[in-house]
């Protein structure tokens, strides 16, 4: 899947045991969601200059805790990465106590800095913020959780869910400064403030969803 120096047998282990159980979740969390993720934490730890099977591992375990409860999605995910011994093959105690506490942190709305920098780099690649990504995945998740909702209440979610998150007062934290996300933040709050450029790309990818 990955062009990478990421272990080959470890590898195989995610991509087989661990990646499917994403074909479970909504559209915004599904397979493209973490393979995403996954390439985005190894072009940061190359950068950085971290443990690369680390931070492949991280972001291929981050979302698993939807499998409950999505307010605590973040410490199921690394409850389970922590109680799988199979990684016992690869990482010892200590490492996979720093990813379970990477997966921990990686949730947006966490208050707290990431305590370690694989907590920063997959708190960092979970954030896809290419503005109509963003947009796109928030109709998703908006048309699957919310069925019952007709297209004006969608829009009215659609926007208070973007001002809570993206805005100036938002509750989205980066943790690595000069990042793309920055400036892709940036071109967010751009569209938050010309609502009606804003409701036509609405419009456009919401009849899309719709069709699907």
């Amino acid at each position: 899947m990955l062009d990478n120096n990421v272990n080959l047998d470890l590898m195989t282990f995610i991509e087989t045991e661990i990646l499917p159980r994403y074909s479970n979740f909504d559209k915004a969390h599904g397979m493209p969601h973490v393979t995403s993720v996954i390439r985005r934490s190894i072009k940061l730890a190359k950068t950085i200059g971290a443990d690369i099977n680390m931070a492949y591992t991280i972001a291929a375990y981050h979302d698993l805790g939807l499998e409950g409860p999505r307010a605590i999605h973040h410490v199921t995910s690394g409850k389970i990465l922590a109680a799988d011994s199979r990684l016992n093959k690869w990482f010892s105690r200590e490492q996979i106590k720093i990813m379970k506490e990477a997966v921990e942190d990686h949730r947006a709305s966490a208050s707290h800095t990431p305590r370690s920098v694989y907590g920063k780099i997959v708190a960092e690649a979970d954030r896809e913020l290419e503005p109509m990504t963003v947009f796109r995945r928030t109709i998703q998740f908006g048309l699957d959780h919310y069925p019952e909702k007709n297209k004006e209440e969608h829009w009215t979610r659609f926007i208070s869910h973007l001002d809570n998150k993206y805005s100036q007062h938002g509750y989205i934290h980066l943790w690595i400064p000069g990042s793309e996300n920055e400036a892709n933040l940036k071109k967010i709050r751009e569209f938050l403030v010309d609502k009606k450029t804003l409701r036509t790309i609405f419009d456009k990818i919401y009849d899309e969803e719709k069709m699907s």
